[in-house]
């Protein structure tokens, strides 16, 4: 009288953990989350200085009045007015494209062009093998053949 044991909620959980792709999803949000702050370096210490060529360093200075008058109190904050802030909205976008493009060249497209590698490899293999498995099928027929017609040679001989 042994009683099936149901799996518990932990069981489910550590199979879950055990998951190889949720194992590669943790990894990936780490490395994101580090990717983060040299992704921000590249936006403060490159692109800001290049849109400062133009006007401000700071992009989240960029602002338009919607409805006046419009003041900034001292640490950034709308005190009076309605402003829309499209500088920080510009800014995040420009860190949106960098991460995106920097992901994409050094790491999308490389593993894209490797597994393409890997699979043409793959294919040119099991090409050479049915080259292979043909030709043995058609050495074995040549036998075969041989072996009949010298049967049938050597039977009229008798």
């Amino acid at each position: 009288m042994s009683e099936k044991k149901e799996p518990g909620v932990w069981d489910g959980f550590k199979a879950f953990l055990t998951r190889g792709n949720v194992v590669d999803l943790a990894v990936a949000v780490v490395i994101g989350a580090a990717f983060t702050n040299v992704v921000n370096s590249v936006v403060k210490g490159v692109i800001n200085p290049l849109v400062g060529a133009i006007g401000t360093q700071n992009l989240d200075s960029y602002s338009s009045c919607l409805k006046g008058p419009c003041e900034k109190a001292a640490d950034g904050t709308v005190s009076s007015g309605v402003m829309i802030l499209w500088g920080s909205v510009l800014g995040a976008a420009l860190s949106f494209v960098i991460t995106a493009a920097v992901v994409y060249f050094l790491m999308v497209l490389p593993m894209a062009k490797y597994l393409a590698r890997v699979e043409a490899r793959r294919k040119a293999k099991e090409g050479t093998q049915e080259v292979i498995e043909v030709s043995e099928l058609e050495v074995l027929k040549e036998i075969r053949d041989a072996l009949v017609a010298q049967r049938g040679s050597g039977h009229d001989e008798r």
